[in-house]
């Protein structure tokens, strides 16, 4: 559906504010685990964002295999970036997979068992933890001594 990509669209737009901001970060502060967080990073964030669109849309919905991110394995923003256009790739390929198939339920494991899950659920549920960690990510930064620019969503 062309709504999707362009809801998508916003969401990349938005994402590259986010990017900027960690550029300004020294590298130490981009992978320091921040204790207030649970002794995550801001880089592991970003990998895990990452990861949840390769779970939920590529390994659930679309059925492939692919492995989680290491963030470790991620050395800076620039990486970072990289990782994304791969994610970016998966969620194009996903909207064109699905985009007249909305409304059916796919059996997706969940926990310990498994559900009954729509296409929009999987790419609503993806876009809104995305933003989730963002608001994260930016703390994090302030808790580092980082003053954010605004960070509302993109406009088109």
């Amino acid at each position: 559906m062309v709504e999707f990509k362009s809801q998508y669209e916003l969401i990349q737009h938005t994402r590259e504010s986010l990017f900027r901001f960690c550029e300004t970060l020294s590298r130490s502060d981009y992978v320091k685990e921040v204790e207030t967080f649970g002794g995550v990073s801001i880089r592991s964030l970003h990998a895990h964002v990452a990861d949840c669109y390769r779970v939920w849309l590529g390994n659930r919905a679309l059925g492939k295999s692919l492995s989680i991110i290491n963030p470790e394995s991620v050395d800076n923003v620039q990486e970072m970036r990289e990782v994304f256009k791969k994610t970016d790739a998966l969620v194009y390929e996903f909207l064109n997979e699905f985009k007249n198939k909305w409304d059916p339920t796919i059996q997706a494991s969940w926990q310990s068992g498994s559900s009954e899950l729509t296409e929009l659920w999987l790419f609503t549920h993806t876009i809104t933890h995305e933003f989730h960690h963002r608001g994260q990510i930016v703390k994090m930064g302030r808790q580092l001594g980082y003053i954010p620019p605004k960070m509302n969503l993109a406009k088109p």
